[in-house]
């Protein structure tokens, strides 16, 4: 049940929440939401609950006295310590001992002593608030990361029937882009995989990183979406996590757009904290390689994570110190230059053995060396044939004026006829062929 884009949770826990959440008085439906988080993670990780409920407990007594900055400091500590235990026991032991969404709701908890720390929440909130906001159901798993602020949890929230007709909007929006693009982009990667990285073609292999960059792109911004379309139906407001990425003129704008959320925790409580760009270009180096390299150790613990994180710290360098001004006077260059790397990236990112990353490489760029083993020379054709569809339909999304379009005619009947269309076609494939976890789920 606690994937978004199962029947479980769309036919049976989604409705009976919704149900029980607006037939309760205003003054419990905040509890309401909090008891089905609760239920929600158990559903998912029973084994677990007991840890995500003592985090809570104690984050919330550490964060009772504000004006005790070393209570603060050591709570802060405490959870950076908690995720660095079962992250290094899910890389030594066994994975099956990262708790579901510890990352995202130690985020939480972290974003909030500190903003106690400095100031930013005044008043004392409620152990039922600050529990909801630490394990809220649409955000545990794989965020967005709300700020505690952001979650207006002090004032009388508003329930408007054209924000909660939005929410469904959104939440069928994210749904068809997981199921009908991420779920279908896939199976190129996976064919590829299947087939042998020596034994594809280069235009296959062009072929197969736009797949992958593609299906991770619409996998969590169809998440974000969900996760966002949830949070209005229950009187939140929207949580914007991307920022249409490939419209960016650079590597450092990509990432200003891409899962902002994550990226502006990462500035706000570890890249700031450290002096930030305010301490001289020697130094902003240092930081921005140190977060990167952060960055791809959080994401997994592979060598190519931390190759993937040390190639992108190297590249914003560059950007900051010397080539972004040119970029940005230059968009189309900058646009190319983005969706080149990003993708090349994504490909260090995707592939854990480096001998086989190495092949992959060859095989994008044959005069670099030659791969061993039989190549389809017209594979690329059949994917074509095959995946086109989804491949132009997916690039089209990619362009800001599409969805643009969309949040202008979002009310009209066409509009909402096409929305129930993408609703009922992604439930015939979910009933039909299943579905796949989404990607930030691991992490």
């Amino acid at each position: 049940m606690v994937n978004f884009a199962g029947m479980e949770f769309i036919f049976r826990f989604l409705p009976v929440f919704l149900i029980l959440f607006y037939l309760v008085p205003r003054r419990f439906r905040e509890t309401v939401l909090l008891l089905a988080s609760l239920v929600f993670y158990a559903f998912g990780e029973l084994t677990f609950l007991p840890l995500l409920m003592a985090a809570i407990v104690v984050n919330y007594l550490l964060g009772r006295k504000p004006h005790k900055k070393y209570v603060l400091i050591t709570a802060i500590i405490l959870d950076v310590l908690l995720l660095a235990v079962f992250k290094g026991l899910s890389i030594t032991v066994d994975s099956s001992l990262l708790p579901l969404g510890i990352s995202f709701y130690l985020f939480r908890m972290i974003s909030y002593q500190a903003d106690l720390l400095r100031g930013e929440i005044r008043d004392k909130p409620s152990f039922r608030d600050v529990a909801l906001y630490f394990c809220m159901f649409p955000q545990v798993l794989s965020g967005p990361i709300m700020r505690y602020g952001e979650g207006e949890f002090d004032y009388p929230r508003e329930y408007r029937l054209p924000n909660i007709e939005d929410g469904f909007k959104y939440f069928i929006l994210g749904f068809g882009m997981k199921i009908l693009l991420a779920d279908r982009l896939v199976i190129v990667w996976n064919d590829i995989q299947n087939v042998g990285f020596a034994s594809i073609s280069t235009p296959m292999a062009w072929l197969g990183m736009a797949a992958y960059s593609l299906q991770l792109y619409f996998d969590f911004w169809g998440y974000s979406l969900m996760a966002a379309g949830i949070g209005m139906m229950a009187g939140f407001q929207f949580i914007q996590n991307f920022n249409h990425p490939y419209a960016a003129r650079s590597v450092s704008d990509f990432y200003r757009r891409w899962h902002i959320s994550l990226g502006s925790w990462f500035r706000d409580y570890v890249y700031i904290p450290m002096g930030g760009s305010r301490t001289g270009r020697g130094r902003l180096a240092v930081n921005l390689m140190a977060v990167w390299l952060l960055t791809g150790i959080w994401h997994g613990s592979g060598l190519n994570y931390v190759i993937w994180g040390t190639v992108l710290g190297i590249l914003i360098v560059v950007e900051k110190l010397w080539i972004g001004k040119v970029l940005q006077r230059l968009p189309l260059i900058g646009n190319l230059y983005m969706l080149l790397v990003i993708p090349l990236t994504w490909v260090i990112f995707a592939i854990k053995d480096l001998g086989q990353l190495a092949i992959y490489l060859g095989r994008l760029f044959p005069f670099f060396g030659k791969a061993a083993g039989y190549i389809n020379q017209r594979d690329y054709l059949n994917c074509l044939q095959d995946y086109g569809v989804l491949f132009i339909a997916g690039s089209l999304l990619c362009i800001p004026w599409v969805f643009d379009y969309y949040q202008k005619h979002k009310r009209n009947i066409a509009t909402i006829l096409s929305l129930l269309a993408i609703f009922w076609l992604s439930v015939y494939f979910v009933a039909s062929q299943g579905g796949n976890p989404f990607v930030y789920l691991n992490f």
